[in-house]
């Protein structure tokens, strides 16, 4: 073989090696990874959070939270949204600082305080939690069967000392979300299919 017939073959492979192999078709001719660019909308963390605590994934609507509180900033819905999940979860001690500092943003927000509330029975203070549903109801202007239930629970265990009954918060209604719409978390209900 001589040196311009081997030449000739190593370009000739070389060629064939730099073919396509049948990969995917380039869409629109640009060989980059794509940007990663959303395509629509993506839903706020707080709308996320709130359809997790319906959906009892307490753990997963405190994280949705949390991304809401980065995205939105540590806003009153934000902050009595994560007490809430924090209580859902056992996390008393978290919950009642979340729920406070919500107060403290907003001294009229209906849900923070009933929050509150539950986590003061949870605490074993039933005075203060008393003292707290008075407020939630009072602003409320006792719309809210769910306030007046946690109000009238508090009331009879300040007058029972002797109370021994369940210390559960599947008693207690927790409120949520804006100053127009408050919707009732409960233990989820398995009914049919």
């Amino acid at each position: 073989m001589t040196l311009g017939r081997a030449l000739a073959l190593t370009a000739t492979c070389l060629l064939a090696a730099c073919q396509s192999t049948g990969g995917l078709p380039l869409k629109g001719g640009n060989p980059y990874a794509p940007s990663g660019r959303a395509r629509g909308e993506a839903v706020d963390g707080l709308t996320v959070g709130h359809r997790l605590m319906a959906a009892g994934e307490y753990d997963l609507a405190l994280r949705a939270y949390y991304r809401a509180a980065a995205d939105m900033g540590a806003t009153v819905d934000v902050l009595s949204a994560i007490g809430s999940a924090n209580l859902r979860l056992g996390r008393l001690g978290q919950a009642e600082i979340m729920l406070r500092r919500a107060i403290e943003q907003d001294e009229r927000f209906v849900p923070a305080w009933n929050n509150l509330g539950v986590v003061l029975m949870e605490t074993g203070k039933a005075a203060e939690a008393s003292r707290v549903f008075r407020t939630a109801y009072a602003l409320d202007s006792g719309e809210s069967d769910a306030i007046r239930e946690n109000l009238r629970l508090a009331l009879a265990q300040i007058e029972d000392a002797a109370y021994d009954g369940p210390k559960d918060i599947a008693n207690y209604k927790l409120v949520r979300r804006g100053y127009g719409e408050y919707l009732l978390l409960g233990a989820p209900e398995v009914g049919p299919l």
